[in-house]
Parts: C-alpha cells; structure tokens; sequence
C-alpha cells in the first residue's frame, strides 16, 4: 500500500511496479479459490493458500520500493496498490469466515470500518478533494492483518505449530485491527478538517 509521497507521479501505465499490483490482483480470485476449495468437496489447499498470499505481501512490499526508487510512482498505482489491499483482507474475510476460522464479530468490525472510509470518500468527492492517501499508521494496521491472516489459516489444524500459529495469528489480529480503525478516526478527522475549511471559505 503507498504511503503518501512528494514525489512527482508519472502517466505511465505499463511500469513494472504497476504490473506486480495487476498480478497481485489476479492472485485474489485465486487465493479465494483455493482457500474456500474444502468447502464445496475439493481437497484442502492451504499450504497454496499461503503461497499465494505470501507472495503478494512480497510483491505489495516490493511495488512501493521499485516505485520509490525508480521515480515510477503513478496515479493509477496510487489506485491499484490500495484496490489490491483491500481485495485481499476482503476476499481473506470471506474465506476464513465462511470456514468458521475467523469470528463473525471481528469480520463486521473491520468490514465496519471500511464502510466508514467509503462514506468518508463520498464526502471528499461531493467537494472536490480526491481520497484521502494512506499513511503509515493504515500501512502498520495493513502489515499486521496480512500477517495475522495467514497465520490464522496455518491454525486451523492439529500440532503444536497450530497452537503456536493461533497465539501470533490473534495477537496480530488485535493489533490489526486496532491500528485499522485508529487509522480510520484519523480518516475521518481529516475530512471533518477539509469540510470545515470548505465552509469557513464560504
């Protein structure tokens, strides 16, 4: 996910930071696929599950450093690296939810707070600002909940690295999800700032 940068943006779409969030977001349909697989009589997969989810928590790494480091960062990056993020811990929930892993409560928190942040992009569109950038407080709650996911996945099964994965999985899982929804009051903090200012102006 990018955080906010001063750097001039480039029009260019076919950059290779642009074409690893594109096979970040072909990997989600994917990931769901293989996670929800012993559901509907398929062998489990979740050893591919977390293949795939590993390698996009590299290339999510990756994208924002070779952008960085190569002046490529775009506007339509700036679009595809959130879009990818939100895909995975939507598509995540779904999965480990439907496999009863997750609780049904903590997926209507974080789900909450996503609808909390379209509100708020509805509001800064209705006056002309663009979304809010992420900053590196949603980076940190992000990080956390790509790591608790996978970790949660590995926990569902028997042995002691399953008992052991279910400990950090939660841990990262709380820590997650309350960065997430501190990093949204921010969210909204700022945009109650923007429409203030929107108002005194007048």
């Amino acid at each position: 996910m990018e955080v906010q940068e001063t750097r001039v943006q480039t029009d260019r779409v076919l950059t290779i930071p642009n074409i690893l969030s594109m096979a970040r977001l072909v990997g989600v349909p994917l990931f769901l696929w293989l996670i929800l697989r012993p559901e509907f009589g398929g062998p489990k997969s979740d050893g591919w599950a977390l293949l795939v989810l590993a390698l996009s928590g590299v290339s999510d790494y990756l994208d924002g450093k070779l952008a960085r480091r190569w002046n490529q960062i775009s506007s339509l990056g700036r679009l595809l690296d959130p879009a990818a993020d939100r895909l995975y811990i939507l598509s995540t929930l779904v999965g480990l939810t439907w496999r009863e892993i997750l609780p049904l409560w903590l997926t209507a928190v974080l789900l909450a707070r996503e609808l909390v942040l379209l509100v708020m992009v509805g509001i800064l569109r209705r006056h002309g600002y663009p979304p809010p950038q992420v900053n590196f407080l949603g980076k940190a709650a992000t990080f956390n909940l790509m790591y608790a996911f996978p970790l949660l996945l590995l926990s569902d099964g028997n042995g002691w690295i399953s008992s052991l994965a279910a400990i950090f999985g939660w841990a990262f899982a709380g820590w997650g999800t309350t960065l997430y929804w501190w990093a949204g009051v921010l969210y909204v903090v700022q945009v109650r700032r923007l429409v203030r200012a929107d108002a005194t102006a007048d």
